[in-house]
């Protein structure tokens, strides 16, 4: 590890390899316990044959590496910052190889999430919500009177919570705030310019508060790749640089860098080319996308919705990225033709977006082979419904499933593998 990422505590996520394994991370060999993460990776783990029990879910190196550098490479391009978001993994050992990946800051969603960042010194974030809740408001003040590096702004979509936001707010400096722009029928954020106007006034009036910019998320007003999901997120894109230009022109910003801020992990490439075109501002415009899940991308939601599979959109960019997340379990019923049950189910696997994909099967030979003709057909709390042929996974075979939906998958796990190959090379703690 680098002993000096930018905006993380090196020493804190190191202190995890002292951690001490034992029953409470599932799918770790029993051999394991009562050893720290260190001395375990030391003994050069392999997944096949150092006893991990199924289910455990692995995270693949190179695609991990290949994911990180493809997205620093295209943001650099682009000229848009990352500061992706941390609710996918919510893992500090990923959060700061994003970061020494050239990642500007992290985004969170609750505080909840803001004080695990904390905890490893996560030292710019942006929460992607209304931050209301007086306790967490007087924590918040706390953190940044206590680190002077500390960076931290939050969105606001009406008067009513930027009054709320002032009436808790007791730090020495006073809480930037973004303007968040929504959608008609979508979640939070103003419907119009105009109202996101009046929220600029009220929090540019508060001496508690400081107007920093303006942000939304294009994905909470279309969904899909059709022509039509892509024009209106061009749409939701000009109300947001509208938004920018009136509040510009009321001379309402507070800061002398401004924070416009999108990007989902869907449509990341049309905020780009919006945020990144020139603004009519007087300060300097900081574009900032929060795409996450592309770290570990998918074998579902993201394979399909992902900018980098619109080729047509794309045409001479970045290789699209990989997925990362492989789950094994182990088939252990065969009872009766075409079926068979593998030991992963809802507790272990997202299925809020697509089931799982078998892919690969590892036999009692070792040898780990693709796998054709077999899909998931259903989940169980513990088991993995399996249509197979007559000649598919037999009873004691390991099926590799790819999975979609990453966000619903890490918080299902406490420790996570890290594969380059059989190989062990790391283990990723989770934070939820």
């Amino acid at each position: 590890m680098s002993p000096t990422t930018p905006g993380i505590d090196d020493q804190a996520v190191s202190a995890l390899r002292q951690d001490v394994l034992d029953w409470r991370y599932k799918g770790l060999p029993s051999g394991a316990s009562g050893s720290t993460a260190a001395e375990f990776l030391a003994t050069r783990p392999t997944l096949s044959g150092s006893g991990f029990t199924g289910p455990v879910l692995v995270l693949d190196e190179a695609a991990l590496e290949h994911n990180l550098s493809t997205m620093a490479r295209w943001c650099e391009r682009h000229g848009v910052l990352l500061a992706p978001h941390g609710k996918t993994t919510m893992a500090p050992r990923l959060f700061q190889r994003q970061l020494q990946h050239g990642a500007w800051g992290i985004t969170a969603a609750n505080v909840a999430q803001l004080r695990v960042y904390r905890a490893f010194g996560v030292r710019r974030v942006l929460l992607a919500n209304q931050l209301l809740d007086p306790d967490g408001l007087r924590w918040l003040s706390g953190e940044l009177d206590r680190d002077p590096e500390f960076e931290f702004s939050c969105w606001a979509d009406s008067v009513a919570g930027v009054e709320l936001m002032a009436a808790s707010w007791t730090g020495e400096r006073p809480l930037d705030v973004l303007v968040e722009l929504g959608w008609a029928g979508a979640r939070t954020g103003v419907r119009s310019v105009e109202r996101g106007v009046e929220v600029a006034r009220a929090v540019a009036a508060s001496p508690r508060l400081r107007l920093a910019g303006v942000a939304g998320y294009e994905g909470a007003a279309a969904h899909g790749t059709g022509d039509d999901a892509l024009a209106t997120v061009d749409d939701y894109l000009a109300r947001l640089r509208e938004l920018v230009g009136e509040v510009e022109r009321a001379g309402l910003f507070e800061t002398a860098e401004i924070i416009v801020s999108g990007g989902g992990s869907a449509y990341f490439d049309q905020v780009a080319e919006s945020l990144a075109a020139p603004w009519p501002t007087s300060a300097r415009v900081l574009p900032v996308l929060r795409s996450g899940a592309y770290l570990t991308h998918d074998d579902g939601l993201y394979r399909r919705n992902s900018p980098f599979g619109r080729a047509h959109r794309l045409a001479g960019d970045e290789s699209p990225f990989r997925p990362a997340m492989r789950v094994w379990a182990q088939v252990t019923s065969r009872p009766e033709p075409g079926l068979a049950l593998a030991t992963v189910g809802r507790r272990d696997v997202s299925f809020d977006q697509d089931l799982p994909e078998p892919q690969v099967v590892r036999g009692a030979d070792g040898v780990v082979r693709e796998l054709t003709g077999c899909a998931v057909t259903s989940l169980a709390d513990q088991h993995a419904f399996l249509r197979v042929p007559e000649d598919g996974p037999r009873i004691g075979d390991w099926v590799g499933f790819g999975l979609s939906h990453p966000c619903t998958v890490f918080d299902k796990w406490r420790l996570i593998p890290v594969v380059d190959g059989d190989s062990v090379v790391d283990l990723v703690h989770t934070f939820f």
